[in-house]
């Protein structure tokens, strides 16, 4: 055979190749994957041959002496068309077995044979890490229920231990974790808040081409003076001095270099973690390990890019006593933070007798954040605090910052308020205006918890730790789910407790909270401000209320003269139309492939009728044909079926 008779066969090959494979796809009307609906074709053009061979020679030799009979045609179209049924089988069983998605290609195969390689490494550190530290009876689910106190400061200490071994990553879950008052018991709060994230700082040669490629120039240009000592330096970053060329003194946070790939794949570990506990154990489930972990991940990855920190530092609002250092926007990127230099010392320097009016510029000041400004600093530790030359509080490290909307900051202050009054049908409106409502919570029992826990804590000198700590277990216990924005704001306050137990041992934070009520929210509620926001609710009413005497005129004159009706629109959704369209089109497939199947059996089943063929009569020719076009419906609505779970999820019941 020569070469262009080769080339012309090859040609046509592929070409009847992909002309059974766009036959099958548009055939069974849903799109498949280039790769898989090819390959499907060249398996069916390999198996036409030796399947139809047979078939073809029975019909004897055609040619223009020979012209084929009308029941050879019949016999052709049956021929082609179980050719086309050969691929659409075999993508509807794919479709079935092997959804797409399901297989990675080649490249991300590679990629995910890398990943699992590395991440299998990390696990197997993790694992000895956590059997060493005893836990790992805990992450098979088979872990001792613990009643005991000294059991579960036992296994408190062990997990803290665990956490601070495994790296910067698990270090941060742990700090965060220690905030949970709401999730975890009292011992694992006070044992993991013991965390400290503190390492050695990265050498300057490492330091130095990160700050080249974000200032894009000389570190000896952009600064006048820079200190290659750090002055302080965490398991994210590190912290240096400097002095602009203005002479203006600023402090350079610089990202440690290689901790992206690292936290990745530590978050990516603390993700499948989260999911295979949550699965496998009742405590996962009831913590929701999985949603904690999308949480976490989400602020971890805002803290490593330092552009967030810059945004929320000039998000939230100073004053109160307490200062803010201010980015210089000009040379803030995703690795370098540069903001102005606070001249002081750490707080926990300070004198006694500073301590309790510290204490209270600091509650005041997050407080406002919280209650008034709606943005506020979410991790106010002592760490993140300094006492200034001029005897008043500097707040720093803004990488955890809060937001509440205007309908939960009116909330939060009407249960403030109402705890103030001592009011527990107050509290519990507003408590659950705060949190989702659950359709079948007993909204009396509620109330008589939260008068009992404003008896017992509302009250000045008692323990703030033990009001969060049975607070949270009321929200618990009534099937309460905090929201994430306000969990960070119970978060911040159970951090600020112990900041202000360190400013100020004995500090009253219950007594100065409902000061604080006192002074700026009820003064909020006043004859004016009551006026002016019933004066803007008038306003934004008022082009109704003007239309609102014709439309009853209108409605009253229709029921007089008896043409009163209801337009109801049913399906005027355009999703709801295609939703019952593609109902409709697989019932309608359905009962035609089944009509057909019907038909082809008693076609061929039916004894004598005008013969076609040698051992073939003409009944049987059209059984075959109708049984094939049956086996081609049924096909593409059960290709439908495999394809709904992924291809509906516009319809407005499932969103």
């Amino acid at each position: 055979m020569d070469l262009p008779t080769q080339l012309f066969l090859s040609v046509f090959t592929l070409l009847m190749i992909i002309g059974l494979a766009t036959a099958a796809q548009r055939l069974l009307g849903v799109r498949f994957g280039r790769l898989r609906t090819f390959l499907a074709a060249l398996v069916a053009f390999g198996l036409a041959q030796p399947m139809l061979e047979p078939i073809l020679t029975s019909l004897g030799p055609i040619g223009r002496e020979n012209p084929p009979a009308a029941p050879a045609l019949g016999i052709l179209l049956l021929i082609v068309m179980s050719v086309v049924l050969i691929p659409m089988v075999i993508l509807v069983i794919a479709e079935a077995l092997v959804p797409p998605g399901s297989v990675p290609g080649p490249l991300e195969l590679v990629r995910s044979v890398r990943g699992r390689l590395s991440r299998a490494r990390r696990y197997s550190q993790i694992t000895r890490i956590a059997i060493k530290h005893g836990l790992g009876p805990y992450l098979r689910g088979r872990g001792e229920r613990l009643d005991d106190r000294p059991g579960k400061v036992r296994l408190a200490r062990s997990l803290r231990e665990a956490l601070d071994e495994g790296g910067a990553t698990f270090v941060k879950l742990g700090q965060v974790l220690s905030t949970r008052r709401d999730l975890l018991p009292a011992e694992f709060v006070e044992e993991l808040g013991r965390l400290q994230d503190q390492v050695a700082p990265a050498p300057w040669p490492e330091i130095e081409p990160v700050l080249a490629a974000e200032l894009g120039g000389p570190v000896d240009e952009a600064f006048a003076e820079f200190d290659r000592t750090p002055l302080a330096a965490a398991s994210i970053g590190q912290v240096h001095a400097a002095r602009l060329h203005s002479g203006e003194s600023v402090v350079v946070k610089v990202l440690r270099p290689g901790i992206w790939p690292v936290v990745s794949k530590d978050l990516d570990i603390v993700r499948r973690l989260a999911a295979t506990l949550e699965s496998r154990t009742r405590w996962g489930r009831s913590l929701g390990l999985r949603d904690l972990a999308d949480g976490f991940a989400t602020a971890i990855r805002e803290e490593l890019d330092f552009r967030v920190e810059a945004a929320n530092m000039a998000a939230v609002t100073a004053g109160g006593g307490v200062t803010y250092p201010a980015p210089i926007s000009a040379m803030c990127t995703e690795r370098v933070l540069v903001m102005r230099r606070l001249s002081g010392r750490p707080v926990t320097a300070a004198a006694p007798e500073q301590g309790p009016q510290l204490a209270r510029d600091l509650l005041d000041c997050l407080l406002r954040q919280i209650l008034i400004e709606g943005v506020f600093h979410a991790d106010p530790h002592p760490g993140n605090l300094m006492l200034l030359d001029d005897g008043t509080l500097g707040l720093l490290d803004f990488g955890a910052v809060g937001r509440l909307d205007d309908s939960l900051r009116s909330a939060l202050r009407r249960f403030l308020l109402a705890m103030n009054r001592q009011d527990p049908l107050g509290v519990t409106d507003a408590l659950l205006e705060v949190v989702p409502r659950p359709e079948d919570i007993d909204e009396a029992a509620l109330e008589r918890a939260l008068g009992q826990f404003m008896a017992r804590h509302v009250t000045a000198g008692m323990d703030s730790a033990q009001m969060f700590t049975d607070l949270f277990r009321i929200v618990s216990a009534y099937g309460l789910s905090i929201p994430p924005e306000v969990a960070a704001v119970f978060r911040a306050l159970a951090t600020l407790e112990g900041t202000l137990v360190r400013l100020s041992p004995g500090f009253d934070l219950i007594g100065e909270a409902r000061s604080f009520a006192g002074r700026h929210l009820a003064e909020r509620i006043t004859p004016e401000t009551i006026k002016e926001s019933a004066t803007q609710e008038l306003v934004a009413l008022l082009p109704m209320l003007r239309r609102l005497p014709r439309r009853v005129e209108r409605i009253a004159s229709a029921a007089e003269h008896g043409r009163f009706s209801m337009n109801v629109r049913l399906l005027a959704d355009e999703r709801d139309r295609r939703y019952v369209t593609g109902l409709l089109h697989q019932v309608l497939l359905t009962v035609l492939g089944a009509t057909a199947g019907v038909m082809a059996v008693i076609l061929l089943g039916t004894a004598g009728g005008p013969p076609a063929l040698a051992n073939t009569t003409l009944f049987q020719l059209i059984g075959y044909n109708l049984l094939v076009i049956a086996a081609i419906l049924v096909l593409r609505v059960l290709a439908l079926i495999f394809r709904r779970p992924r291809a509906s999820d516009d319809h407005p019941a499932r969103r």
